[in-house]
């Protein structure tokens, strides 16, 4: 409690210090600590700004760079007071003028005025420089990484929480860029005062010594000299650990290891620059008049480190050698087990062009990272474990092209050029690039080059980088294939994980009621209409109760929707509301008599012309309604909804077909968008 105290006290009442250093006059002992203080606070900001591993990490640099700054002028004020008023400013200045000196006045006036110049004009300016196009760039770089997240949240690969947090990194990061070009400018204006009070210090002093105190003018010279250089370097000396730090955070990129370890891996990795660089400073060593000692054993120490180098990337050559024969061998093995292997099915496969494998490569959108965020979405959204994607490359595809497979069959492609983004939008006429149609959602869109993605955001357009078209048109189609992604194995896989939380469930159900293979074609029943099943304990347990009566997989999916209550229409309703279709009563009454059980599966049977009235009455009416607004639903009698479902999914694929019970249950207002007349002649049950 206390430590948090002192903590949040202790800038505070710095800065109140460090204005009373500017008003107040301080004895020279506390002048000398203070000192001491300000260069070793420079230093550690120093050595912070090397060991970090992004700029970020030392977001309160700007911060306390300008804290820095105020304290080194309020000791410049209080040290000016005293080499003016008494002739002496303490022990530290007096002895760093006199380590400077060194017997010679001209000799640590040359030093100082180098010290001087190394400061302001090559590191201050630099780092001013530095930060300036940093600053910019970042600001220029921030609507592509606001339209990456917006992509990224739209397309379901990253949750609001984790946008969130993405664009406050984003923000951040153009913050700190911000202020770092600011506080660039305090590090220039800190120098450009430290020369100014050297000179009055140095004037100054000698008029004030020769007037005031009675000194021979070479004694007057020789004092103040002293004290303006011992002054001026114990000022100048944290001014120019504060610049380097500075430069040192605007050219830090963000990196895994910290800058001595990354200098070191990519100064060795070219093993010839290091042997022509021993080898010169060998040869360097024979000229007349060099030190040969120091030239040869430089050039040893970087030829061995050659040699070393050499050493380690023949191990690493010979290891991946010896990993790529393995691979070959395996993948030539013609045994039964390779066979077996190459023959398998896989569930997912992601087949690209040669042309577009770079999306796989774990850059330029990163499409295996991305996959795994998909999996974990479909897991919360479905309630199953989508199987792993398979990535590979085919010749067979055209050029730019990208295939989803599942079983082996091909079930959607589409084209993704390298360097164009997708811009979705009604006012693309203006921009270079190829239109093209969306094949999620059918909307008209155009391949355009990356560069012009601002100008698309601009246009009012949706940008979506290649990886995010693939794994947007990856997620339409598992969600609409889940029941053929479902296998026997994933059913109990879900059976085994529900059994530890909720045994009871389980026992009650399987085996004693009904196999795990029937339980299996309940589920792909429920994911064939699109219906979660991760309210898995509130199936089983209607299952049960189902199934004690009958095992007919109708009967047991119709239990489960009941059982689901809410969960089944929620998806279709928007502020509590839905958009209904109903049936005719006259026609929905002729379908109930209609209605025949063939092969244990409720049918709707009529005579072929009167089927063919009812589909095309039913396309008609869905394809007028309004396209805006949630999506409708078909709703019909509860003993009809079934066969309705099967009747209706080959002219109307997706369309959602719900009981009136379903639709009620969630005390949801229903909103009748349609009804289902067909035209002449009537209708007709077939009898038999």
């Amino acid at each position: 409690m206390i430590g948090n105290v002192l903590s949040k006290a202790a800038v505070p009442v710095g800065v109140v210090g460090i204005i009373l250093l500017l008003i107040v006059p301080i004895p020279t002992p506390l002048l000398d600590v203070l000192i001491v203080v300000n260069i070793s606070f420079a230093l550690l900001i120093l050595l912070t700004s090397m060991f970090v591993r992004k700029p970020l990490d030392f977001s309160v640099f700007p911060s306390l760079l300008l804290v820095a700054t105020l304290f080194r002028l309020g000791l410049n004020v209080a040290s000016t007071r005293l080499v003016l008023s008494e002739a002496h400013a303490g022990q530290v200045i007096q002895a760093f003028g006199q380590i400077t000196v060194s017997g010679s006045l001209v000799i640590g006036a040359v030093i100082f005025l180098i010290l001087t110049v190394i400061q302001f004009v090559v590191v201050t300016k630099g780092a001013e420089r530095v930060a300036e196009v940093g600053a910019r760039f970042t600001l220029d770089a921030m609507p592509g990484k606001q339209m990456a997240i917006d992509a990224d949240l739209n397309a379901g690969l990253i949750s609001d929480v984790e946008a969130r947090a993405r664009r406050a990194d984003v923000a951040a990061e153009a913050d700190f860029y911000g202020a770092m070009d600011g506080a660039s400018k305090f590090v220039k204006g800190d120098a450009i005062a430290g020369i100014v009070i050297v000179v009055i210090n140095f004037v100054g002093g000698i008029v004030i010594g020769m007037v005031q105190h009675g000194m021979e003018i070479g004694t007057a010279l020789s004092t103040y000299s002293l004290l303006t250089i011992g002054d001026g370097l114990v000022t100048q000396i944290p001014a120019l650990l504060m610049a380097v730090s500075t430069g040192m955070i605007v050219t830090r990129e963000n990196a895994e290891a910290e800058i001595g370890q990354a200098a070191g891996r990519q100064l060795m990795q070219s093993r010839n620059a290091l042997i022509i660089t021993g080898l010169a400073a060998i040869a360097m060593g024979f000229i007349p008049g060099m030190p040969l000692p120091a030239f040869l054993a430089i050039g040893a120490v970087l030829l061995f480190t050659a040699s070393r180098v050499k050493a380690n990337r023949t191990r690493s050559e010979a290891e991946q050698a010896d990993l790529r024969a393995l691979e070959a061998a395996e993948a030539s093995g013609d045994g039964p087990e390779e066979l077996m292997e190459r023959m398998r099915v896989h569930a997912l496969e992601i087949s690209l062009s040669p042309d577009i494998v770079d999306l796989a490569s774990g850059g330029a959108g990163d499409l295996l990272g991305r996959v795994k965020s998909l999996r974990r979405k479909i897991a919360m959204d479905i309630g199953f474990v989508m199987p792993p994607v398979r990535t590979r490359d085919s010749v067979e595809l055209p050029a730019e092209t990208y295939a989803i497979l599942i079983a082996g069959v091909e079930a959607g492609r589409g084209t993704v050029p390298r360097g164009h983004v997708l811009a979705i939008g009604a006012e693309l006429d203006a921009l270079p690039g190829r239109a093209v149609v969306d094949p999620v959602f059918g909307l008209e869109g155009k391949w355009v080059p990356t560069e012009m993605s601002h100008a698309a955001d601009m246009a009012g357009a949706t940008v979506i980088d290649r990886a995010s078209v693939i794994i947007t048109h990856l997620s339409d189609l598992v969600q609409a294939q889940a029941h053929r992604l479902l296998s026997l194995e994933d059913v109990r896989r879900l059976t085994d994980h529900l059994k530890q939380g909720s045994p009871a469930s389980v026992e009650e159900l399987t085996p004693a009621l009904l196999p795990l293979a029937g339980v299996h074609r309940v589920l792909v029943g429920l994911l064939a209409e699109r219906v979660p099943i991760n309210d898995l304990g509130r199936i089983y347990e209607a299952l049960a109760l189902r199934a004690r009566t009958a095992t007919d997989t109708t009967g047991l999916v119709e239990a489960a929707r009941a059982a689901l209550g809410p969960a089944i229409a929620a998806p279709f309703a928007e502020d509590g509301r839905l958009r209904v279709v109903m049936f005719d009563p006259m026609l929905e009454q002729q379908m109930l008599e209609g209605m025949r059980i063939v092969e244990s599966e409720p049918q709707i049977v009529l005579t072929p012309e009167s089927t063919m009235h009812v589909l095309e009455a039913v396309r008609r009416t869905i394809e007028e309604l309004d396209p805006v607004g949630p999506e409708p639903v078909l709703v019909c009698a509860p003993s009809l909804r079934s066969a309705v479902r099967r009747l209706v999914v080959s002219q109307v694929p997706g369309l959602p077909v719900l009981s009136y019970d379903e639709a009620a249950v969630g005390g949801f207002a229903t909103d009748v968008v349609g009804v289902i007349r067909p035209g002449q002649p009537a209708l007709g049950a077939v009898t038999g």
